[in-house]
Formats: structure tokens, sequence, C-alpha cells
């Protein structure tokens, strides 16, 4: 219980890793594993190099084998070439755990397989695009390089690689979603799990505060939308009636820089929300090989092509132009929420009520300019866990005051302005039930997931077949892999 109640302040990150199988490490603890191997000769155990400066074995071996799934030596070096690409942090990880998260992957990758999930192909195709185009961003390095380094023979040869881990890691996430798909957690559940912490071992919550925003947005002129909308037609004619690439023009034109390394492509799922309503809506509505006429979201226009429906999949490329601000606009729309910062000092009006009336963010404008914490779903922030940037906006107001005008950026990229108040601050404070019951909750229901996810390893250790070769049988794992 000590151990538990010591970690349990981090416990809501950690269940990140376990729903996001981009983690370096897997922290949980699972005891009691079984490791299945023939009988034979025991392998010559050697000592191998912890860190990972270096390059692995240029001669590559089988490491592991986990049910169909082969762990060659070199796997550790392309494992941490991907997470350089994604741009985690290897600070303080050795060679030893990320083979042992590697023997994690393929158990997870094993089961899922052999309970028929199904990944979308393209959608890995395009994490491999993503994952390469940051890889050389970061590392400065071209792609003959990279090949070269990692001494594959084409590049092809490279992306089919990188294609395989990404789809094992993708088996994995999902298998692991499936597990812990119906784990709930009731109140009686909570009561429990809070009961059961002795009172001078509950967990201490930082300062808690609301905090509430009105937004002031410049507006573009019709003149200005205009054209952009004759812009993207001029962009469709030219597809439609010259030949003209798309794919070319989202690299000269299109304003989603995200997207522009990979020709535009989304791949949209009927059943998995990926994009805005809006868009959602008009890429559904088009045949292969269709481009859209142009399409307003809050990010600015589009054109979409769809260019290959898979299923309940659709594979589509889209271009998009954002509307310019003019400077006459920006000025209005700082002196617009000058007036109102004014009327909210003098008592004119409340903060709540100016943003009711006036805000131009719609997400935060019904609730009065409360902002909603995104990991609890409530209004509270802990202080040490806020957003950086808002923090910096917020740290030296007291309870009930108004920041002055801060300029920020919209989701476009376009200036925007906005006045911050803070509210309802709670101090530093030991745990309490009823007041943190939403926090208690998520802790309550984090165990549980833990609990799960050790439950379903230790049964499916037992079925599997599992061997390690060798020098890997001498790392100090986490999870009990080699039974001693």
């Amino acid at each position: 219980m000590l151990l538990r109640i010591k970690n349990l302040k981090s416990t809501t990150n950690n269940m990140r890793y376990i729903v996001t199988i981009l983690t370096i490490l897997f922290s949980f603890a699972m005891q009691a594993q079984e490791l299945i191997v023939e009988e034979e000769a025991p392998a010559v155990v050697k000592e191998i190099d912890t860190t990972l400066s270096t390059v692995a074995q240029k001669i590559d071996g089988v490491s592991a084998v986990i049910g169909e799934y082969v762990i060659l030596d070199s796997d550790v070096d392309k494992s941490i070439a991907q997470f350089k690409a994604q741009g985690a942090s290897l600070e303080g990880v050795t060679r030893c755990q990320l083979f042992g998260k590697l023997l994690e992957d393929k158990l997870y990758a094993h089961h899922a397989i052999q309970d028929s999930i199904v990944v979308s192909e393209a959608e890995i195709r395009s994490n491999v695009d993503y994952q390469l185009q940051q890889f050389m961003a970061q590392s400065g390095q071209s792609m003959d390089e990279l090949i070269k380094l990692y001494n594959h023979p084409n590049e092809k040869a490279f992306r089919d690689e990188m294609y395989e881990i990404n789809k094992s890691q993708k088996l994995a996430s999902e298998m692991q979603k499936k597990i812990l798909a119906d784990v709930e957690i009731t109140p009686e559940e909570t009561r429990q799990f809070f009961n059961a912490i002795p009172e001078d071992e509950r967990p201490t919550f930082g300062t808690e505060l609301k905090v509430s925003q009105i937004v002031i947005e410049p507006k573009v002129t019709e003149e200005e939308n205009q054209r952009v909308i004759n812009q993207l037609k001029e962009f469709k004619a030219d597809v439609v009636d010259n030949g003209a690439n798309f794919r070319s023009k989202v690299v000269l034109y299109s304003d989603d820089k995200a997207s522009t390394a990979q020709g535009g492509m989304y791949t949209l799922n009927r059943k998995q929300p990926k994009m805005v309503k809006e868009f959602r809506e008009v890429a559904f509505s088009l045949q292969e090989g269709e481009i859209s006429d142009p399409v307003k979201t809050d990010y600015g226009y589009h054109i979409i092509f769809l260019e290959k429906i898979r299923g309940q999949e659709y594979d589509v490329r889209h271009i998009l132009l954002i509307p310019k601000v003019s400077e006459k606009a920006t000025v209005e729309a700082r002196e617009k929420l000058e007036k109102i910062r004014k009327s909210i000092v003098d008592g004119d009006i409340s903060f709540a009520e100016a943003a009711k009336e006036s805000s131009d963010e719609k997400e935060t404008r019904g609730d009065g300019g409360l902002l909603i914490n995104p990991q609890t779903q409530d209004y509270n922030f802990e202080l040490t866990k806020i957003d950086p940037e808002v923090y910096g906006q917020i740290q030296d107001l007291e309870e009930g005051e108004v920041s002055l005008v801060q300029t920020d950026q919209g989701r476009t990229g376009n200036v925007k302005y906005k006045i911050l108040m803070v509210s309802d601050r709670v101090e530093e404070h030991v745990a309490d039930y009823s007041r943190d019951y939403l926090k208690i909750k998520e802790l309550a229901l984090n165990e549980k997931k833990i609990k799960a996810i050790d439950k379903w390893q230790n049964e499916k250790i037992m079925d599997t077949y599992i061997k390690i070769n060798n020098e890997y049988r001498g790392c100090d794992f986490s999870s009990n892999w080699l039974k001693e």
C-alpha cells in the first residue's frame, strides 16, 4: 500500500503509457510471468552495452521469439531511430529496457492477431512518412544518409521496415485498448479505494483554481474570403481541366504544414472521427477521383480530393488556404477587448456575462469563459500542471483580478486577443473525498486498469511461446521474462 500511495500523483500520467504504445518504458509491475522455452543447452551470457550511445551489432541474429514474432539483435537500434524520429527523450534509458519494451510490444501484437484485430495500412504508411520527415528534420540527415546509416539497400526497404515496426506497435496499442475497453469504476469502488489509504499516506493535491477567458479575433473581410475561395476554385479547375498534379499544389500552396510532407493526405474512418464535421461530411460525399468545391471550416477554406475508398476508410488529400487579417481589423479587435475589460473592471458587467455576450471562443463562451481541464473534464486546474503558456499569463493574478489584454495566436495562426481571470483558488491540501472526488475516482480507475493489464499478461504469457537468446538473457528486466 505504501508504495502504491507514493506513486498516486504520477498514476494518471502512467496510464497514458498503457493506451499509447509510443511510450519508452512500460512502468507497471507485472509479476509471476511464465517463460516457455525449448529444452536446449543454455546460451552463453555476455556483457552488453547498456547505453544508447552506439549502434548495436552489425551482424544480425535472433534475440528473441514471441509467438510468431522474431526480435533481431538490430531491432533495438531501429527502435532508437523511431523514438528519436518521434521526438521522444531517451535520457536514462538502457538497451535492456528498450529490449524489454520490444518483448511487451510483440506479446500484445501476437495476441492482437490472434483476436483478429485489423489496423489501417494507409494510416501506418502515413505515420512512417511523418516519422521519417521528423527524423530528417531533427537529425539534419538526408534520406540517403539514413539509408546508409541503417544499412538498407534503398528507400523502399527502409520504409518497409519502418512499416513493420509501426504495424506491430499499432496492433499492440489496439490490443491494450481492447483489454481496457470495459474497465470501469463504480462510486463504491472509489470510496473503498480512498478509505483503504491510511490518513498519513493520502496524496497531496497542489493549488487549484479556475481560469476564465474572453477572446476577440480580428474579423476577415468578405473580399479576402472571396479571394481565397476563387484561388481554390482555380486550383481545382487546373487539376480537372488541365491535368495538373494535386499533390504538387499541396506542397506549393497549402497552409496545412502538418500534412504537406504527406501531400496533404489524411485517412478518414466513418467510425472514428478525426477531422472537423464540415470536412468529414464533404469528404464522405465524394466519389473516388472527385475534388470538392471550397469548404469552410474553423481552420480556413479547403478543397478535398478523394483518392481512394477502402471499406470504411477514405484516403483524402486537401489544400488549405487561410484568409489573411488586415491591420485595421487587428487594431479594431484589440480596442474592442480593451473596452470590454474596462467595463468589467468598472463593475458595469461581470466577466461571465461579458464572455457570453462578446467572446469569439465558442468552446468557452457558453460557460462564461471558463476553461475546461482536458485531463479531468472539469473546470479545476492544478497550478503545477497547468499549460505553461496559460501559467505565464495568470501567475501574477490575484483571485478575481482581470489580466491586461494578451496577444495570442488562433488555430489558423492569425493573431487574436484575450483577457483572463482567476477564480475559486484552493491552496495545496491533502486529498479530501468530497472535494477531490473526480481525482480520486481517476486514481482508483487507473489502479484497476493496472490490475487488468497485470491479469491479462499473466494469463497470456502462460500460453505464449517465448524464447530469449544471446546476451539479453543477462538483462535485469522490469518484467520477469526469464522467470528467475
